[in-house]
Parts: structure tokens; C-alpha cells; sequence
């Protein structure tokens, strides 16, 4: 009798540790697929504010809910890619994007008249020059994607080039917000190699 008082608790306890489980891989999988994310930064794209193998957290509710804003990082996946990036958000709908000697122009366009201003990028060392590629330095105004660059500009494949699909017919400088996976939220264990 006694062995089969064991054998009931011993299966109870199961129960009750398989049921814990469950819940809390539960639990983790909703946070992963629909509140944040863990992502590790790969290539050097946007150096010096994050590192390769920096590891993020990215927040999936913000951009969701909520307009992103110029100078927000982003991560998602290009129109033609498959794999994720992260970049900064240069440019917003209904605006156009100018690359000049002197930095990058925001141009808007009200009551036909045309104005411009070059684009403050304080996230940027001072020497840092944007350079335009692949024979495109004016990006015209849409109202339904994000222009987005990496802060390593020598070293960013990004809207200026098409993501690397060099801005053929078929291929677009846009992140449309239906390829963002979320927003930069938070950074840990920056420089994890040194460790």
C-alpha cells in the first residue's frame, strides 16, 4: 500500500513540475513572439553605437502601437532580404531625403514650395560623412515606408543602395512598416568578447 502512495505522489509531483513548465515556456514564447526579442549584432554597421555581438532587446510593441520617430533604431527585414538588419531611421513618410556635401537634407513640400534642412545627427561622430551610393543622391517623398541608414556610413548597407539590390525597378530604398520587428530597447552585455 505504501508503494502505491509513493507512486501516486511521485506522479502528482510530475504532474505538478511538467505543469509548471508548460506554463512558463508559455509564458516566454508569448514574450518572445510578441513583446520582445533578443537579437545579437552582427557586422559593423552601426559602430560606434553598437558593436558587433552586442547583444539587444527588442521592443515589438512600439512600433505597433506608436509612431516611430526620426533617430530611432530599428530592426527588420529589407524587401528582398531574409535576414534582419539594424539601422537608424533617418527619414519619415512625406518626406525626401537629400544627400549633399554638407550632410543630409529633409526636404518637405507644402503649398508647392519646397523646404529643406539639414538634418541634425548628433548620434554621429563629426567626421562622419554621408556619402550617396549607387549613383542616387535624392530620394523622393512616399507615404508608406522608413529611409534608414546604419551610423558606420562608410560601412552600412542600407536605404541608399537598396540594401544592397543597387535600387533596381523592382527593388525599394523603403522599410515598409509591415518588414519592422520591432524598436531598440535596450543593450546588454555590450563587448561580451572581452568578458
Amino acid at each position: 500500500m505504501a508503494f502505491k502512495t509513493k507512486l501516486k505522489y511521485f506522479f502528482l509531483d510530475l504532474f505538478d513540475m511538467l505543469s509548471f513548465l508548460v506554463f512558463v515556456g508559455g509564458i516566454v514564447l508569448f514574450i518572445r513572439f510578441f513583446v520582445a526579442n533578443p537579437y545579437t549584432v552582427v557586422w559593423s554597421s552601426m559602430v560606434p553605437t553598437f558593436e558587433e555581438n552586442d547583444f539587444i532587446i527588442v521592443d515589438k510593441i512600439t512600433p505597433r502601437f506608436s509612431q516611430l520617430n526620426r533617430g530611432d533604431v530599428i530592426v527588420f527585414v529589407p524587401p528582398g532580404k531574409t535576414i534582419p538588419y539594424i539601422k537608424r531611421v533617418v527619414w519619415l513618410p512625406w518626406e525626401t531625403v537629400k544627400i549633399k556635401r554638407d550632410g543630409v537634407q529633409i526636404c518637405t513640400t507644402e503649398n508647392n514650395i519646397e523646404q529643406c534642412n539639414t538634418l541634425d545627427e548628433a548620434y554621429l561622430d563629426p567626421s562622419v560623412k554621408t556619402e550617396w551610393r549607387c549613383g542616387i543622391s535624392e530620394f523622393p517623398i512616399t507615404s508608406w515606408g522608413l529611409f534608414v541608414m546604419g551610423d558606420n556610413r562608410w560601412f552600412s548597407t542600407d536605404s541608399r543602395c537598396c540594401f544592397g539590390l543597387d535600387c533596381y525597378e523592382w527593388s525599394t530604398y523603403e522599410v515598409p512598416y509591415d518588414h519592422i520587428i520591432g524598436k531598440v530597447y535596450l543593450r546588454l552585455f555590450p563587448h561580451f568578447q572581452s568578458f
